[in-house]
Formats: C-alpha cells, structure tokens, sequence
C-alpha cells in the first residue's frame, strides 16, 4: 500500500511536471514573462514560486520545517527570472529537490511526522498538500499559455470536440485493470 500510494504520487507529479514543459514549449521566450495586469503572474514567476515553495518544502523534509528560515517568499512573487534558460533551472532545480525527497521515504520512515509552518502532517497529509499546491499553480501555468496562444495552442489533452473520437478509440483497445492513462 505505501509503496503504491508512493509510486502513484511520483506518476502525478511527473505527469504535472510535463504539463508545464510542454506549455514552455508552445511559448516564445518573452511570452513567458506576459502579465495580464499589474496584479497577475506571468508564467516565470508563478515557475520562480513553486521553485522555492519546492525547495523549502522538500528540503530535509524529515527532519525540519518545510517552512525553512532561509526562504523569502514574498521575493517569489516578484519578476526576478529573466530568461528561459534561468526559468528551466529553477523549474528543474525544484522538481529535482522534490523527486529526491520522495525516493528517500521508505518503510522505516514512511510513518514520520513531517512539519509544514509548524502544522504537523503525516507523510501522506505533506504529500498531498503539496500536490494540490502544484497542480494549482501548473493549472494557472496551463491557462496562461493557452490565453497567449489563442487559437495556436496545442492541446495537452484531448482536445475541444474531440472527446467521443477519443473515447472510442480507448475502448476499442479493451479495458486493462489499473491502467493509468494521463488524459483528463
């Protein structure tokens, strides 16, 4: 049981992860900076916050607050990346500090309390918090990219009017007991 809620999550995340990259990959470098107002978040920096929400959650994540002293979060919401390679390494550095701390849980640990802003959670309880935050915040990526993209964008799913052509080819193919697809 441990072991597949665990590969189950580690599924979802890498499935949110190349939600995003294949957003950054329909966009021009300067439309990952597009706002659109003053009070909204272009693609970099929603990328700039989840990259230091990850690092300080999952960062010795056993043995210390996910809510670490060295992180400034009000900074995170502020246009500090400026360039896609410097938006690819946060993006990358976050998710590396995330997947590490998954493969670093097991069964002798699997039972730790883990503290996020003092709040305690259960291993489960952090993991779940924080797929949540993400898939949020991957969302707004995704919706900001088809708002620039208009009519351009290329579906990361299956596509507008396109549902009864997908369904029928997947139950042409029969049905396989825990199978997972990623297609929502």
């Amino acid at each position: 049981m441990k072991k597949n809620y665990l590969n189950s999550v580690k599924k979802q995340f890498e499935y949110y992860k190349t939600l995003g990259e294949k957003t950054f990959d329909q966009l021009k470098d300067k439309e990952l900076f597009w706002q659109f107002n003053k009070e909204s978040n272009s693609i970099a920096v929603i990328v700039n916050h989840l990259s230091g929400n990850m690092k300080s959650r999952w960062t010795d994540f056993l043995i210390s607050d996910g809510e670490k002293d060295w992180r400034n979060r009000d900074v995170e919401f502020q246009p500090i990346i400026k360039s896609r390679e410097e938006l690819i390494e946060k993006w990358t550095s976050g998710w590396e500090c995330l997947f590490e701390a998954l493969n670093s849980i097991n069964k002798t640990n699997f039972d730790s309390e883990i503290f996020i802003r003092n709040q305690s959670h259960s291993i489960i309880e952090a993991i779940n918090r924080q797929m949540m935050h993400y898939a949020y915040h991957i969302g707004q990526i995704v919706y900001l990219g088809k708002m620039i993209k208009d009519n351009n964008w290329q579906s990361l799913s299956i596509p507008k009017g396109e549902s009864k052509d997908f369904n029928s080819k997947k139950s042409s193919k029969g049905k396989h007991k825990g199978h997972f697809t990623d297609e929502i």
